[in-house]
């Protein structure tokens, strides 16, 4: 009985092993690229670097994102500068060459949509969290995600032909599903196209773009600079004079700025906390962030 025991104990760690070899492993930095990878490919195993409390541009490299980074197949990341402050030394430390530059186990994102806001200024130490390549948070435009999902296909039947099949109809899904939604969402963001926002960097700046809204307002003096008392003085006059339709921070941000500006403004210009990022997995993680953001914004202009 012992040696049966035994013998069952190795076939289910040798089983085990076997697994764990045939497992295709995806680092994702954000949890957008989770969900997306999960929405195309729902059997992958997916590491996600950052959660939606984060902010994606300050990450530690520590041993445990070393350690995912070393076993990935597939790195899935935002670009655009957005990483560069931790990534690189990952890389490094992970030696993994299936995920250095230039190869196809290194995704990046922006490297399939055109960017809006790139940075023109000469870029210095004081410059703030600027990208010359243009704004990187680009999963807050649906269109642009849909491209991306798209070229995201084409890499993982690339890299998994044998599930190509598969990840093509979960695609094809993903993208009819989505698209119809778009209708849906756009039709209600008609109340708002055109109204004024104030924001907090430029996480959201897809999200204006998309919806037709303008943000007229930052309240870090710089990208990447913590609101000061005096830049905050300043867009209290400016918004005294030109009031907006809400004051908009993410969850990530230190809120007390935006609540102490609103507090200032009266009723009229309420503050919204929303995640800059999904907060749940696989296809329907988008569905769910999307419509928080447009019902938070229309119900905000009532």
């Amino acid at each position: 009985m012992v040696r049966t025991v035994i013998k069952a104990s190795l076939s289910v760690l040798l089983c085990g092993a076997a697994f764990a070899a045939q497992a295709f492993n995806v680092f994702a930095c954000e949890p957008e690229w989770a969900a997306l990878t999960k929405a195309l490919m729902p059997q992958v195993v997916v590491f996600t670097a950052t959660h939606h409390l984060q902010d994606p541009h300050h990450i530690e490299a520590r041993p445990a994102l070393i350690a995912q980074l070393r076993r990935a197949n597939l790195a899935v990341c935002t670009g655009a500068s957005l990483e560069a402050g931790w990534l690189p030394m990952l890389q490094q430390r992970a030696g993994n060459p299936a995920v250095q530059e230039g190869r196809p186990g290194l995704f990046y994102a922006a490297d399939h949509v055109d960017l809006i806001d790139p940075y023109k200024g000469s870029v210095t130490p004081f410059s703030g969290d600027v990208h010359v390549e243009g704004n990187p948070h680009l999963h807050a435009d649906p269109h642009r995600l849909l491209k991306v999902a798209q070229a995201l296909r084409q890499r993982l039947t690339e890299l998994k032909p044998d599930q190509a099949s598969a990840i093509d109809a979960r695609h094809r899904q993903f993208d009819a599903s989505l698209r119809a939604k778009l209708a849906e969402w756009e039709r209600r963001a008609q109340a708002i196209r055109g109204k004024e926002v104030v924001g907090q960097h430029a996480s959201l700046g897809y999200l204006w773009s998309w919806l037709g809204l303008r943000q007229v307002a930052d309240l870090e003096p710089k990208p990447g600079m913590p609101p000061t008392p005096v830049h905050l003085e300043k867009t209290l006059l400016k918004l005294k004079a030109q009031p907006a339709m809400a004051i908009v921070v993410a969850s990530h941000q230190d809120p007390r700025a935006g609540k102490w500006l609103s507090a200032q403004l009266g009723s009229a210009v309420p503050l919204l906390i929303l995640p800059a990022t999904v907060t749940q997995e696989g296809e329907a993680a988008f569905f769910q962030w999307y419509e928080q953001l447009v019902s938070a914004l229309v119900q905000s202009a009532r």
